[in-house]
């Protein structure tokens, strides 16, 4: 398959999810791109949020939260008082009004976040107070709950559980978690080392990690309470290597993405795709081209997804089997809205929405 025919199966795909009137045939030979949208500060984003094609929420450093309800043509610093010294990696929205965005970091850094008036005003719901805990990212599973993934303390990897739509927040036990790999972690890299199945109101959850001498992923059916372990062919062995993201379509069908993070290091074998709810993985026929920190599903599509990373962003068309780069830009991290918009966000304020590029 060409490029050419790759972006307008890609394009036809987004545009009629989106509900425009522009047919997939008007998008051929209309690669798809990243449409900038100005920030309007220079703030790393690794939390992302799509609630439509006009609403977005991200979630990055010194503190900050931005959100759009007209397509990325104007942001709202809508940023808690007072966080300007913490890191937002992660943001969950329900609408443009309600939202949950984790902060990260060792003990007290660690605290969540939730407003209910599209930040106008914030609740601080949860603060870390364990020194030996870092939490990295969350995943709802519908309105209500919710839980949120930490690094693992004695021995086994931290989650946090709501069942209030972030409200209040309990510690799960650790009966249920397997035992962690010596230098297993997870990657706040993209808000997706945790995610849920993408069904309102599932019970599955899938943990990525990384950093040991190999990658894993982990997987719950009881929303969060028990787990499974199971290896990755996506390269460890180095605290800077392994899964850094994942999406799962349904309960069968996910897709796994990582490498080596550091700037010029080598990321073969860098994507994974599985058909059985993450019980076993595949390693891409054709790769994306380099570490990939995000990857998420066009809804309501069986075979294409998007993938995103420092040095660029790729397309699959067959499920995850072979990836095809199509944008050079600098993301950490993607998603994508029920109604096809799919947005990117990255460092020194960059966000940007899925789109064509104009005939020339």
């Amino acid at each position: 398959m060409t490029l050419r025919t790759l972006a307008a199966a890609l394009c036809g795909t987004a545009l009629a999810l989106a509900g425009t009137a522009t047919a997939p045939a008007r998008a051929a030979g209309r690669p798809p791109a990243w449409e900038s949208r100005d920030s309007g500060t220079d703030a790393r984003f690794r939390g992302l949020a799509a609630v439509s094609r006009s609403t977005a929420w991200a979630a990055g450093t010194k503190g900050t939260v931005l959100l759009t309800r007209n397509g990325g043509r104007t942001w709202r610093n809508v940023s808690p008082p007072g966080a300007a010294a913490l890191e937002f990696r992660d943001v969950e929205a329900f609408d443009a009004r309600r939202a949950v965005v984790l902060a990260i970091g060792e003990g007290e850094a660690s605290r969540v976040f939730r407003t209910d008036d599209g930040g106008t005003t914030w609740t601080e719901t949860f603060r870390n107070a364990d020194p030996k805990a870092f939490y990295d990212c969350l995943t709802f599973f519908d309105a209500r709950h919710g839980i949120a993934l930490g690094d693992p303390v004695d021995g086994r990897f931290r989650v946090l559980a709501t069942g209030d739509g972030g409200r209040s927040w309990r510690v799960l036990p650790a009966a249920g978690m397997p035992a962690a790999l010596p230098g297993e972690a997870a990657f706040a890299a993209s808000g997706q080392c945790v995610v849920a199945e993408d069904r309102a109101g599932g019970r599955d959850a899938w943990i990525a990690t990384g950093g040991a001498a190999s990658s894993r992923v982990l997987h719950s059916a009881d929303r969060g309470r028990t787990w499974t372990a199971t290896g990755t062919p996506v390269p460890a062995g180095d605290p800077a290597r392994g899964v850094f993201g994942l999406a799962f379509r349904d309960r069968a069908h996910g897709l796994a993405v990582g490498g080596d993070y550091r700037a010029g290091q080598p990321s073969e074998r860098a994507a994974a795709a599985s058909g059985d709810g993450g019980t076993t993985w595949t390693t891409a026929a054709r790769p994306p081209g380099g570490y990939r920190s995000g990857v998420a599903w066009l809804p309501r599509s069986r075979t294409t997804a998007l993938a995103v990373g420092p040095t660029g962003s790729d397309v699959t068309t067959d499920g995850g089997r072979t990836w095809r780069g199509f944008d050079a830009g600098s993301y950490d991290t993607v998603d994508c809205a029920p109604d096809g918009g799919c947005w990117a966000a990255g460092e020194k304020g960059r966000i940007a929405r899925l789109t064509a590029r104009p005939e020339r």
